[in-house]
C-alpha cells in the first residue's frame, strides 16, 4: 500500500504560481509512476500530468503544457507540480496519484484515472482574478 498526501494548495491571483507537493509512504521501494489528475465540481477528473519511474519521461495535458512542471525529489518520495501562469480556469482540487511500473515502457493510459491505484485527499487551488 501507498499513501499519498498533497500539499501546497491555495488562492492565487491569475498569472500567479503555486507549487504542490504530493508526499508517498509506504511500499515506496517499488517503482511508481505519479500523476497530477484535477477536478471542477460537476465535471469528470481531468489528466493534468504524470512523470514515469524508468527514465523519468513526463507528460503534460495540452492545457498546461508549457506552464505546469512535475518533478520528482526521488530520496523525499515526493512529487511536485510547479504551475507558473496560472488562469481562471486552472481552478480545482488537484489529485496525486500513483501506479506501480514494472517494468520500463509498461503500456497503459496514463491520461485515464482509471489506470492509477492510489490517491491522495486532494489539494484545492483556487484563481482570483
Amino acid at each position: 500500500q501507498v499513501q499519498l498526501v498533497e500539499s501546497g494548495g491555495g488562492l492565487v491571483q491569475a498569472g500567479g504560481s503555486l507549487r504542490l507537493s504530493c508526499a508517498a509512504s509506504g511500499r515506496t521501494h517499488s517503482k511508481y509512476a505519479m500523476a497530477w489528475f484535477r477536478q471542477v465540481v460537476g465535471k469528470e477528473r481531468e489528466f493534468v500530468s504524470v512523470i514515469r519511474p524508468f527514465g523519468g519521461d513526463t507528460y503534460y495535458a495540452d492545457s498546461v503544457k508549457g506552464r505546469f512542471t512535475i518533478s520528482r525529489e526521488r530520496f523525499k518520495n515526493t512529487v511536485n507540480l510547479q504551475m507558473d501562469s496560472l488562469k481562471p480556469e486552472d481552478t480545482a482540487v488537484y489529485y496525486c496519484t500513483a501506479r506501480r511500473e514494472q517494468v520500463f515502457g509498461a503500456s497503459y493510459d496514463y491520461t485515464s484515472q482509471t489506470s492509477y491505484n492510489y490517491w491522495g485527499q486532494g489539494a484545492q487551488v483556487t484563481l482570483s482574478s
